[in-house]
């Protein structure tokens, strides 16, 4: 059977499941849950998947965070593999705002589609991966190394307009604590240390920094999460929570973060404090697109009538954990509208995320999906 013919097979294989996969969808979109909570979203994929001749295994590794993620395999022992990643968490109060139910069943459906179809000498898994609303499962993923020995992995992303690559932004959360010597604010016999103004200081400093030193693509956000407890009392314990990012790890790892650091150390120094610091979230690392992947998914999306726009290889609004797998395999995430100029994590998202037409288009993107992934295989094979 020539490509094309496998190509048109996969898509008629996704129209005979469509009204399961929304079945599916449906099922996620009105029983919500959280990252690391995705008890019956897992439970309902995993039945799916073996229905489909697929092994399933829940809870990858002993690694605690990912006690909801899963897999599902076909073929693990060929020469090529190919990995679609799925997702399943919500977000708090408004559930499906950011189309994870969306995107389960577009990598179901493009997994099932794939197995079927492509040639004997690829295998498929379905990965299932939780909480990248919040710890980010695919950081964990990677860092356990699921992804490695994989040929290409594949995801689409629903959201307010065609898009095709792009990257995303590195980020690393830090929150930094310092801690001075209360007294009161009158003491004729004792000044203090007041930590306060060393957090004051270090968010001074880094708009500076921002202005004078940052690489492009910088941006750190920061809040005062403990500042004191009485204005006539100096502040012994202040903490600063930042969300720092750069255009890639390496400005973030080796640039951003360690001037940040050294300026925390240098004004504790400077008034006698301590300071603590640490990561309260794992390193997101920026996407690396691979070039090969979104011409397809460009050419692809345009024959079914989905034209996307060409995002810059530099152009990003936001970090996401497919980073991380980027890092390990070949990796593309396209965006599929399902409803125009829609922004994500908004009570209208949500609503879309469960509509006759957002589900017809997460149809679409599985067909997408395993067209995609048929024509790289193919590419792989000359």
């Amino acid at each position: 059977m020539n490509l094309k013919s496998r190509e048109l097979q996969a898509c008629t294989i996704i129209d005979g499941i469509q009204d399961e996969l929304k079945s599916i969808s449906l099922f996620l979109h009105n029983n919500p849950e959280l990252g690391q909570q995705e008890v019956r979203a897992v439970q309902t994929i995993s039945r799916y998947m073996e229905q489909h001749g697929f092994d399933t295994t829940v809870g990858l590794t002993k690694c605690p965070e990912l006690r909801t993620a899963m897999r599902s395999d076909i073929g693990l022992d060929r020469l090529h593999k190919m990995a679609f990643l799925g997702e399943y968490d919500a977000l708090p109060e408004l559930g499906h705002g950011c189309g994870h139910n969306l995107i389960a069943i577009m990598s179901m459906g493009a997994a099932i589609a794939f197995s079927q179809t492509a040639r004997d000498t690829w295998g498929t898994t379905f990965f299932g991966c939780p909480a990248e609303e919040t710890i980010g499962g695919k950081v964990f993923m990677a860092n356990e190394g699921l992804f490695k020995g994989y040929d290409g992995a594949l995801i689409i992303h629903p959201g307010g307009e065609n898009e095709v690559g792009g990257t995303s932004l590195a980020t690393h959360p830090l929150e930094v604590t310092f801690y001075g010597r209360s007294c009161h604010i009158a003491s004729l016999t004792d000044s203090g240390i007041n930590a306060l103004d060393c957090a004051v200081d270090l968010y001074q400093s880094i708009k500076m920094m921002k202005q004078d030193i940052f690489p492009k693509g910088a941006i750190v956000g920061a809040i005062f999460t403990q500042a004191g407890t009485a204005p006539n009392v100096v502040t012994d314990k202040a903490t600063l929570r930042m969300t720092v990012r750069g255009a890639t790890v390496s400005d973030l790892e080796d640039i951003i973060l360690p001037a940040i650091k050294a300026a925390a150390n240098c004004i504790a120094t400077s008034y006698g404090a301590t300071v603590d610091m640490h990561h309260y979230e794992p390193l997101f690392k920026d996407m690396r697109q691979d070039e090969r992947l979104v011409s397809l998914f460009d050419e692809v999306m345009t024959e079914l009538g989905e034209s996307p726009r060409k995002l810059p290889p530099d152009e990003a609004d936001g970090s996401t954990d497919v980073g991380n797998v980027s890092y390990e395999v070949p990796t593309a995430q396209p965006t599929l509208n399902i409803g125009n100029q829609l922004e994500a994590h908004t009570p209208e998202f949500a609503c879309a995320a469960g509509s006759p037409y957002g589900l017809d288009q997460a149809i679409k993107g599985a067909k997408i999906m395993a067209v995609v992934a048929l024509r790289y295989a193919e590419s792989l094979e000359v």
